[in-house]
């Protein structure tokens, strides 16, 4: 997603995916100097869709709520269940002939 936001924006993908990675790293690293185990790296980075600038999402209020994760999730294995009865259906078909 960052990369096709890049790209709309018109921006230069490579430096800016290249510095969100950056900011994405540094918060990881700061969670290994503290030395907290299973701590979770609080980086809210992302680029603005207008600027493509990297910007601190909490201050824009874009968050990616846990509801979209699991609507995207059972979407998934209801698609991969529907393709899996269709392809039933067409295999038992071949078999038989008709």
């Amino acid at each position: 997603i960052p990369r096709t936001l890049a790209q709309n924006c018109g921006v230069s993908v490579i430096r800016t995916v290249t510095a969100l990675r950056a900011k994405h790293g540094a918060a990881y690293e700061e969670i290994e100097k503290s030395g907290e185990e299973g701590a979770f790296p609080k980086c809210n980075w992302g680029i603005d869709g207008t600027t493509g600038e990297l910007v601190d999402m909490e201050q824009f209020g874009i968050w990616e709520p846990f509801s979209v994760k699991i609507q995207t999730i059972k979407t998934a294995v209801e698609s991969a269940c529907m393709i899996l009865r269709i392809d039933d259906i067409v295999s038992g078909s071949k078999k038989k002939g008709y």
